[in-house]
């Protein structure tokens, strides 16, 4: 005999609650429950995908089953920790920055049990279904009434990144400016030197020293015509 085992009415689901939550609003504690659907193991660890408008630096953990953190991922955040009693629903608090400015929000989540079984609460529920039928795992979502008036977004969570640093002015000054001919005395250099590269003071000291001799010569020649 071969024993068939069939899966009851989707009775089970994952919730998210903030009782009176208007878009806007700020430091806002949000409760999460997801509930077992395992006979044999234990809730171990849930992963969140925060909608558009959280991050997830804008999310603290507060509380919830003893042993679990709060790990924050590119998408969302997990909570994790020793696994449940078998049969336990999974319940935890964390604290949100502030709501977008939204009408619904939608936390998509799934859950990991001790045995590696995975239940994904992330299916979107439809408002106005007309056949009576509900999905099977609806993701959690939290509807918000209207902001408050005079409510506005407030500055965006800083960038943990690391951000190009300003050269300082005493490197600016060190660096070589685009257009401008380092060796500087180059022109000078070049001004003393004739076109055959002999240095222009030879010529003019030899000429000078023709002039004295040719004067001194002159001079005795003159001096002798006198004394005959």
């Amino acid at each position: 005999m071969v024993a068939v085992v069939t899966a009851g009415p989707a009775a089970a689901h994952a919730h998210v609650e903030a009782e009176g939550a208007r878009a806007l609003d700020q430091n806002v504690a949000l409760t999460f429950s997801a509930a077992s659907e395992s006979g044999t193991a234990g809730i171990s660890k849930l992963e969140v995908i925060l909608p558009k408008g959280i991050a997830p630096g804008d999310v603290t953990y507060k509380k919830g089953p003893t042993g679990w953190k709060l790990t924050a991922t590119d998408r969302g955040y997990t909570v994790s920790g020793p696994k449940l009693a078998v049969g336990e629903d999974a319940e935890y608090v964390v604290n949100v920055r502030q709501l977008p400015d939204a009408k619904s929000l939608v936390f998509k989540t799934v859950q990991s049990y001790s045995d590696g079984k995975v239940d994904r609460w992330i299916e979107l529920e439809e408002e106005d279904s007309s056949d009576g039928h509900g999905h099977g795992h609806p993701a959690p979502r939290l509807d918000l009434k209207p902001a408050a008036p005079g409510a506005k977004p407030v500055s965006p969570t800083p960038s943990e990144e690391p951000t190009p640093s300003a050269p300082s002015s005493d490197a600016a000054a060190s660096e070589p400016k685009t257009g401008t001919s380092t060796p500087a005395a180059e022109p000078a250099a070049n001004n003393a030197e004739g076109d055959d590269g002999m240095p222009v003071a030879v010529p003019v000291g030899i000429a000078a020293t023709v002039l004295v001799l040719g004067g001194g010569a002159w001079w005795l020649r003159s001096r002798r015509n006198e004394s005959a």
